[in-house]
Order: C-alpha cells, then sequence, then structure tokens
C-alpha cells in the first residue's frame, strides 16, 4: 500500500439532508478512482458504504463508513454520514475528524432541515465547506434555485466551479469554470467525457462566475485585495495559485453540479479537493488540554502522536473496531500510549485503513490520517490517546440531548444483567444513546435521537444480546408538596406482645419557595422529648417524603417543624419516634391542602414557516406556553414551555406536521402546579395500582 504524507492527505465528510445522494455520491467517486467497477444501488442493497444488514434492509445510511482513495497523487479520505437526524452523533464524529465538509443538496428538495444543520455545524467547527447539488438528471432539478436558497438561508454565497447545462432527464452536460471547458459525459455511468471550449451564453455566464470567484479569492489576502481593487481583476496565475489559502481561509465555498447515479460532474469536484483541498495543516488550531488542565494547542507538525476517538464500530468477528484521526505524530504498530479520559495504558497492535467494511493492514498513520485499530481494552467513542508523559486531552465530541424517550419492559425474569451489560456496550458505541435505571419509578429508560433511532437501537440489543421486551411510556416523575400550613398531632402506642413502644409526635409543616426542598427543624422546650429521638423523628419524615402521599411521588419544598411531643420512660424508643414522627408528617401534609406538581421542558423547535400554524395548534393542544420565536434563515425557532406528561413521541408528532422537516430539542425547566382535573387523574391512577396487586 503506498504510504502519503500529510500534505498529501485530504480529510472530507459527506454530510446533508436525507436522500440527499451522499451515498451514491461515494460511490461515484470510487467508481472514478478505479476502486469499483461500476455503481451499486441503494435500492439493491449492493453500495459499498452502507454495508451493515440494518441499512441495506432499511435502505438508508445508519453509521458512518470510511473510505479512501488516490486522486492525482492525493490520498482522499472521506465519510459518508446518515442524512437522518437521528443519527447526527455520526455526522458530528465526522466533522470532528475531517478537514472540510461536503454539504451534498438534492437539485429538486433543495435545502432542508438536514441541509441547516450540517452547515451549522461545519461552520461552528470552522471547517471549509463544499456544496455538491447533486440529482441534477432529475425532471424537476432546479440548479438556480438551489443557489438562491443557499445565499438566502446562509448568507454565505458560494460560487459554482461547474454548472448544468442541460438539468433534468438526460443530464450529460456541466461547463467547467475553472478551465472554462464544456464537459459532455457518455451516457452509461462510466464517467467518461469530452471536452470542448465555451462559446456563446455558456462562456458569458461561465466568466460572471469567474468572477464572483475573483472576488472571493481576493478576500482572502490584503494584498490581493489592494491588487483587486486597483487593476480590477487577479491574473489567472494569481487565482490558481490563491484557490487553496482561500478555501482554507474560508473565504471561498465552492460549489459543483453533480448526478452521483449517472457518474456525471464528479472529476471536476475531485480535481478540486485533490489540487487545492485542505492538507491537515491547514486546519484551524485544535485544542486540547494538558495533565495540568491547563489549555494548549496541538501542533499537527509534531512528532509525539495524539490520537482521538471518533466512532466505535462492534463487528462480531473482531470485537469493537475504533476509527481514529491521528492530530499529530506517526501512529505505529506496537505503540504504547495512554487513554487520557480513563488514565489506563493502551498498546496499540493492530492499524488498518478502511474501505467500507474492508479493511487493509497498515504499519503506520501518519499526522493528519484516518484510519482504524481493534483489540484496545478500555477506548471509546470520544477518548484520546497520547504519550504517558505527555498527556494531551481533546475535548469531546458535543452530542445533542436526546429528544425520544422510553421505559423497558423484559418479557422474561432473570434478564436484568444482561439488558444491563447490552446497554453499556450500545452508549459506549454511541454516546448519544443514553439509559438510565430510574430507582424511584424502578424502570430503565432509554432516550434516543429520535424514532428511527430508537428502533435501530432496540433491534441491536434483541439480536446482539438475545433479551426480548417491550417499550413503553415512561413514568414521569411527579412531585408532591403543598400550599398551606398544617399541623398534627400523632401518638404511637404499642403495648401488645412483648417490649411495648411509645412516641408520640407534635408537628407543624409550612411550603417553601420552589426548589428549596425539604427542611427539618426542631423547635422542642423543656423534657417532654428527650433530644436523642429528634433523628428518629427526622427520619420517619423523610420516609414519608420518600414515599409520597398524594399519589406516590416524592415530597418537595416543605419545612417541618417538630416542636413538641411526648415519650415514656421504658417504652419510648427508635422506632416508635420513626412511626410517629412518619405519621405525624402524613396528617399535618394531609392538612395542608397538598398538591401535585409536574415536570416542564423548555422545548425548542426549528419548522418551516409554512408549517407554524400546525406545530403552535399542536404545542396548545399539549399546554404549551409559547416563549418566543425567532427566523433562522428560511425556518422558524420557536421556543415554548410544556408539561413533560405531554411530550411522550412528540418528535414522532412533530415530524408528521411538517412533513418530516421538524426538529426539536427538550430539557427539564422546572417544577409547576398541576391543574387539577390532570391532578385527579394522575392521583386514582396512583391508586388503582395500589389496589392491583390485592385483587
Amino acid at each position: 500500500m503506498k504510504e502519503y504524507q500529510s500534505e498529501e492527505i485530504r480529510n472530507f465528510a459527506l454530510l446533508g439532508h436525507a436522500s440527499s445522494g451522499k451515498t451514491m455520491l461515494s460511490e461515484a467517486i470510487l467508481v472514478n478512482a478505479g476502486i469499483l467497477g461500476r455503481l451499486g444501488s441503494v435500492a439493491n442493497g449492493s453500495t459499498f458504504s452502507d454495508y451493515t444488514d440494518e441499512e441495506k434492509k432499511r435502505q438508508i445510511s445508519i453509521q458512518t463508513s470510511l473510505m479512501n482513495c488516490d486522486w492525482n497523487g492525493k490520498k482522499l479520505n472521506f465519510i459518508d454520514n446518515p442524512g437522518y437526524l437521528d443519527f447526527i452523533s455520526e455526522s458530528l464524529g465526522a466533522i470532528r475528524a475531517t478537514d472540510a465538509s461536503l454539504i451534498v443538496i438534492h437539485s429538486e428538495m433543495g435545502v432542508q432541515i438536514g441541509t441547516d444543520t450540517a452547515w451549522n455545524y461545519s461552520s461552528r467547527a470552522d471547517k471549509s465547506k463544499m456544496v455538491a447539488v447533486n440529482a441534477l438528471d432529475r425532471e424537476h432539478a432546479n440548479f438556480d434555485q438551489v443557489l438562491e436558497q443557499i445565499s438566502k438561508n446562509f448568507s454565505e454565497s458560494p460560487t459554482p466551479l461547474t454548472f448544468p447545462v442541460n438539468p433534468g432527464l438526460g443530464f450529460n452536460q456541466i461547463v467547467d469554470v475553472l478551465n472554462m471547458q464544456l464537459l459532455t459525459y457518455q451516457t452509461d455511468g462510466s464517467g467518461k467525457f469530452e471536452s470542448a471550449p465555451l462559446t456563446g451564453d455558456l462562456k458569458a455566464r461561465a466568466e460572471s462566475y469567474y468572477e464572483s470567484l475573483v472576488e472571493h479569492i481576493a478576500e482572502s489576502d490584503d494584498a490581493l485585495t489592494e491588487k483587486f481593487f486597483e487593476e480590477g481583476t487577479l491574473s489567472p496565475e494569481e487565482v490558481k495559485a490563491n484557490l487553496h489559502s482561500a478555501f482554507a481561509k474560508r473565504t471561498l465555498i465552492p460549489l459543483f453540479a453533480v448526478s452521483a447515479e449517472q457518474n456525471v460532474g464528479i472529476q471536476p469536484m475531485l480535481n478540486f479537493i485533490a489540487d487545492y483541498g485542505n492538507t491537515p495543516f491547514d486546519r484551524a488550531p485544535v485544542v486540547a488540554k494538558n495533565n495540568n488542565d491547563e489549555e494548549v494547542t496541538i501542533d499537527p507538525k509534531s512528532t509525539d502522536p495524539v490520537v482521538f476517538v471518533f466512532k466505535t464500530i462492534n463487528e462480531s468477528h473482531v470485537g469493537e473496531m475504533l476509527l481514529i484521526r491521528v492530530f499529530s505524530g506517526e501512529l505505529l504498530s506496537g505503540t504504547d500510549l495512554i487513554n487520557t479520559k480513563s488514565n489506563t495504558p493502551e498498546r496499540v497492535t493492530q492499524l488498518f485503513s478502511l474501505n467500507g467494511k474492508n479493511r487493509t493492514a497498515a504499519t503506520k498513520l501518519v499526522s493528519g490520517d484516518i484510519g482504524a485499530v481493534v483489540k484496545l481494552k478500555n477506548t471509546h467513542t470520544g477518548d484520546t490517546l497520547s504519550l504517558p508523559k505527555k498527556a494531551i486531552t481533546l475535548p469531546p465530541i458535543p452530542f445533542p440531548k436526546p429528544n425520544i424517550h422510553a421505559a423497558l419492559s423484559l418479557k422474561a425474569k432473570g434478564e436484568e444483567e444482561k439488558m444491563a451489560v447490552g446497554l453499556a456496550q450500545i452508549h459506549s458505541e454511541d454516546p448519544s444513546f443514553f439509559y438510565m435505571v430510574d430507582p424511584e419509578l424502578h424502570q430503565t429508560v432509554i432516550s434516543c435521537q429520535g424514532d428511527l433511532h430508537m428502533e435501530v437501537i432496540s433491534e441491536k440489543i434483541r439480536q446482539r444480546y438475545k433479551v426480548d421486551f417491550d417499550l413503553i411510556e415512561p413514568k414521569v416523575p411527579f412531585r408532591e408538596t403543598i400550599k398551606g400550613k398544617g399541623e398534627a398531632k400523632y401518638r404511637h402506642k404499642k403495648q401488645s406482645g412483648g417490649a411495648g413502644q411509645f412516641a408520640e409526635v407534635w408537628m407543624r409543616i409550612e411550603p417553601k419557595q420552589r426548589g428549596e426542598g425539604v427542611e427539618f427543624i426542631q423547635s422542642l422546650v423543656g423534657q417532654n422529648v428527650d433530644r436523642s429521638f429528634v433523628p428518629s423523628v427526622e427520619k420517619g419524615v423523610k420516609t414519608a417524603c420518600k414515599e409520597g402521599i398524594l399519589a406516590g411521588y416524592r415530597i418537595e419544598d416543605v419545612k417541618v417543624d417538630f416542636y413538641d411531643g411526648k415519650m415514656h420512660p421504658v417504652d419510648s424508643k427508635d422506632i416508635a419516634f420513626q412511626i410517629a414522627g412518619k405519621e405525624a408528617f402524613k396528617e399535618a401534609f394531609t392538612a395542608a391542602r397538598p398538591c401535585l406538581l409536574e415536570p416542564i421542558s423548555l422545548v425548542k423547535i426549528i419548522t418551516p414557516e409554512a408549517c407554524m400554524g400546525a406545530v403552535m395548534g399542536d404545542l396548545s393542544s399539549r399546554r404549551g406556553k409559547i416563549q418566543g420565536m425567532e427566523s433562522e434563515g428560511m425556518n422558524q425557532v420557536l421556543k415554548a414551555m410544556v408539561p413533560a406528561m405531554e411530550l411522550y413521541r412528540y418528535a414522532s408528532a412533530l415530524r408528521s406536521l411538517t412533513g418530516g422537516r421538524g426538529i426539536h430539542s427538550e430539557e427539564f425547566s422546572h417544577y409547576e402546579e398541576m391543574p387539577k382535573e390532570m391532578e385527579a387523574k394522575v392521583v386514582a391512577k396512583s391508586k388503582e395500582l395500589k389496589a392491583a396487586p390485592q385483587s
């Protein structure tokens, strides 16, 4: 296998909305590079990058797929990513690992939510961007409309370096703006073409785009800007000499017209990436932390290896395989490193270069290269490997919070341990998947990025760990509190059988501010009660607060004052005062106008403007309160406070309301008093559940 220097490596991520054609574009790249003999098909499950059974069955990309090829003597590492936002963690890992983003936009569907997400995440990561307007062979392809949507949505103007001549059915001609050539492709999918000089209107349009290109290049350097204003242009030599710099500085966003399925327009795009694309030395400075928790900037030309794991893949025949980016130094087989997150040593014994599911053994990976390692003991997604004496930790990938939750209901008893092992392993592979064993509600709740993500995770658990279960609605962690003052005097007396028990507790309670918790005090005067029994009363109160009184939910925001009582010189003991304290609290609580609190979530919704009415109407039906709205490109962003009990499967409802174009996030905000009619239902349901085992 040819060895490449860092300057000869080009890393880019294929990003975009679902069904924009990223997988077929990666297929076309491999065909043109000679890796594949012909194009595969998503429908037939024969594409190189979508190789898992689940991807073939669903005909969509589910996980990151790393590929590479040689083009013009450069090594192109490119990562095909899912377009469904349920699998956004895959794209975020790929953005971290690469030096540029190739954002694919379907010529009929145009800019969509997934396009926005890919664009915005790439911008936040300071990545250079390229655009491929794909599927120009479709009947309703509209190249100009896509250009307009990009400029309107992102306030950035990409520069077409190729544009279509005959978009629509039969599309086979593009104009190469950089070389002022008309390229006519064969219609057999081979990617072969003939070139001819430009004339007439095509030449005039190409010159217009070329002028835009010159302006963007001039913006990248003060000296070029000055020369551009003085002379009105730059020479062709100056343009080509500064293309790389303009792209690296992100003043230029090149755009290419392609049809991946017809293999049209791929070569000019690859020529640009190989000749002018970012090297690993061109990316924005990478900031990490050292042993002393001090910020340090990683020098990609340093000889000290720093390696980041951006994806974990579990394959039955090899176990865990880690996709890695080498940020500095060389990674050799046999290298001893340390996982700086867990502070555990790791020896790298097997290195691979990946092309889809195909692995080629590698002796080393140089700075900037992307590959895979296997058989590490305790390293997962988001971990950093470095030299033990020069420990460096890169920041973790900022995955979004999950927006859909379900509780697991095992179909067979005794499989809890298998389930726990499976959940832990899957979380280590996919940190955007979360699970929580809730001791209060006695449920195991899994949280995912959407319905599809949850389906895939559930199927993986069933097949890999042989555990069967149902997904049910999670219980809502309501809280109980009081709105008024109450007091009680409770006597506990037990005389029959054995030693007697006696305790009398006088108690007052009153409400506290929301979020202040339970405060227990004693204001005893005199010797009616020995102070040694105060902890016993407090323990009884805490037990009652944990168990709940109104509907079995934890009690919060109450001040409890144990102010008097009585004791017996022989029969008073710890357990007696625990019982008396608990029962006195129950009576005082019942007398203090008890009520239920429900958790309220802050929900952020991004939706096309045309769907605003439907989304707001649905929020109103869920008792949501709009907090504000603002424009974000072609979309509207709504913020609302919504009761958590109204958000079960909201991601599915939102996608239905918006035709799949709406996304949301949710996070806990605060607790709020529940409406009386809702409270009555919750209390009644709680009583039914308590009575059920006895019937």
